[in-house]
């Protein structure tokens, strides 16, 4: 885990805190999506399918800042749509990390050039690139040439001017373990991205690709390939490592959707950002007024097939929190990420 240790500290106090409280449920990060609009239209994603007036709307600065303070969150990722879009997402941004909160800016790079002098460099700041795979993989799964190039200039420009860079990858059933070793390779080694996400592709009901999406023997196979040879510890992968244990198959873990929530143009979004059962005004209903029992795999169809981060991230943190050996576990991968960060 690549983990910041500044971030790893003020994160792993943030549990101790809600474990002295004995809160049973907590946000760990809140998914801020401040608009739906995109200037992309990726098969996978059923976020631009709003009607033309939902997709007009833009969230005041207050009420995303608000709800991030309501939550208590440490850490906020912001996407959408592509939150450059939002006028006033620079403002977001300062706000929050006025306030300390770890800020990760989810896009895919197209306006970040044009948009990067409105943001200050900050160590609770990152942008976060969606890069999907390698320069033809990526821009078939973006439905667009070129955004690939322009992502990976934009990365190079955002960390000559010193900003932390992250990146964001989904992976189909049409990946394959080495479309993944190679594109992972070339963000860890190439272009030294400070952290990589990974994410198996969870099928959204409003998504126009409804044919390549994982099952869950398929991700653990792909994954188990993957992580092979050493590539696992090797990798600046920004998870906790019972989640990649997850992922590989190696552990199982129930669905803790409500650490991770979703505030939208609509409010608080039940269960998850990835399935949308309503919404409710403040984060405390969310979490006393939603029947969690009803969510997760063997229990909701639509979560068969689910092993998103979203979900399942959550559940192997307070996992590795309960339990000396793991803790001890990540804090080794935690330093050893720092440590070859800064070598």
């Amino acid at each position: 885990m690549a983990m910041p240790l500044r971030q790893t500290i003020r994160v792993g106090t943030y549990l101790l805190e809600q474990k002295l409280r004995k809160r049973e449920k907590f946000p760990l990060i809140v998914e801020l999506e401040p608009l739906y609009a995109c200037n992309l239209a990726c098969e996978g994603c059923g976020k631009i399918q709003h009607p033309a007036g939902v997709l007009k709307q833009r969230m005041p600065v207050a009420q995303a800042v608000g709800a991030v303070l309501e939550s208590g969150a440490p850490m906020v990722s912001i996407a959408g749509g592509e939150p450059l879009m939002h006028p006033q997402i620079h403002e977001i941004v300062r706000q929050l990390v006025a306030r300390r909160k770890y800020v990760f800016l989810c896009t895919n790079a197209l306006l970040l050039r044009k948009k990067i002098e409105k943001f200050t460099p900050s160590p609770y700041f990152a942008f976060a690139v969606h890069i999907d795979g390698l320069r033809e993989r990526h821009d078939e799964s973006v439905a667009k040439e070129g955004v690939f190039d322009e992502a990976v200039e934009a990365i190079k420009e955002a960390k000559r001017r010193g900003f932390r860079v992250t990146t964001n990858s989904t992976f189909f059933n049409t990946d394959t373990p080495q479309t993944i070793i190679e594109v992972l390779n070339f963000l860890n080694d190439d272009l030294q991205v400070d952290e990589m996400m990974i994410s198996p592709a969870y099928a959204y009901e409003k998504a126009p690709d409804q044919e390549h999406f994982l099952g869950v023997d398929q991700t653990r196979e792909l994954f188990r390939k993957a992580f092979a040879g050493g590539n696992r510890r090797r990798w600046r992968l920004n998870h906790s490592p019972l989640f990649l244990d997850f992922l590989e198959g190696k552990a199982d873990f129930p669905c803790t959707a409500w650490a991770i929530p979703n505030y939208s143009l609509f409010g608080w979004q039940r269960p998850c950002y990835l399935m949308s059962d309503g919404y409710v005004p403040t984060y405390r209903e969310l979490v006393e007024e939603t029947d969690w029992s009803k969510y997760g795999r063997g229990k909701d169809p639509r979560c068969a097939n689910c092993m998103a981060h979203c979900g399942y991230e959550p559940t192997a943190v307070l996992a590795t929190m309960g339990s000396l050996k793991e803790s001890l576990r990540a804090a080794r991968e935690t330093v050893g990420g720092n440590r070859d960060r800064s070598a």
